[in-house]
């Protein structure tokens, strides 16, 4: 590949980055807090591939030109490809299908939980709840309506649950959470597509979450509401 042709591979990969980066999509493969970091690397590389550019257009003609025998860098034009063509969705039902076993967040550096919030229904993220479950022995969500976003998920017939996908860095470390859906407005949900998104009301069932089902707690639904998919659909 001739370096000219090199160079103008760096500055596309680099455009391509920042594209990903600005235009908000890159919240389908990281957490938001390394937004930085992508800019500086897409600014390094059309930075790098301009200098390069420049550099030959100055020497006016005199780099080297010939024809390397290698073709490993066209590989190159992949990922360029990738970001620019197509533009695949956030994890969703699929990956948690794909884990039949939840894997629980991690436990919490203290030992005590803040109160839950006053209102008559607290909208909690699916991370807190589970978490909640899992390692507060306080019994606080027992008979504690609360409401719950995320996605549908049907992991067999006539089941069904509500998810989210946790990251910790980026994509590649997605865990599903999750809880299985019962209750009066559970066949409200049976129906929905996988991946739809909706909000829904309900209480814990104690004792649900067990090391059986992967400590996949129940929760009983009396109202199911749909909702838009978040522009930041992951949880942290």
């Amino acid at each position: 590949m001739r370096r000219e042709t090199q160079n103008l591979l760096l500055l596309l990969l680099g455009g391509a980055l920042l594209k990903i980066a600005l235009g908000g999509t890159y919240l389908r493969y990281v957490k938001p807090s390394l937004l930085p970091w992508l800019v500086l690397s897409g600014v390094v590389m059309i930075g790098l591939g301009a200098f390069a550019i420049l550099r030959d257009v100055r020497a006016g003609g005199a780099a080297d030109h010939h024809e390397h025998a290698s073709r490993s860098p066209w590989l190159l034009l992949l990922p360029v490809c990738a970001i620019f063509l197509v533009a695949p969705p956030a994890l969703g039902s699929d990956s948690v299908t794909r884990d039949r076993v939840a894997a629980p967040p991690p436990p919490p550096t203290e030992s005590l939980f803040p109160e839950l919030p006053a209102e008559q229904a607290p909208l909690l993220s699916m991370s807190e709840f589970v978490t909640r479950v899992i390692w507060d022995d306080s019994g606080a969500l027992n008979g504690r309506t609360v409401r719950l976003q995320g996605f549908v998920v049907h992991p067999a017939p006539n089941a069904t649950q509500l998810a989210r996908m946790r990251i910790n860095c980026c994509a590649a470390d997605a865990a599903p959470v999750k809880v299985d859906l019962a209750g009066p407005a559970a066949g409200q949900v049976t129906g929905l597509p996988a991946d739809t998104w909706i909000e829904v009301t309900g209480t814990l069932r104690p004792g649900s979450a067990t090391d059986a089902n992967g400590r996949v707690p129940t929760v009983d639904i009396t109202t199911v509401r749909p909702i838009p998919t978040p522009q930041d659909t992951y949880e942290y």
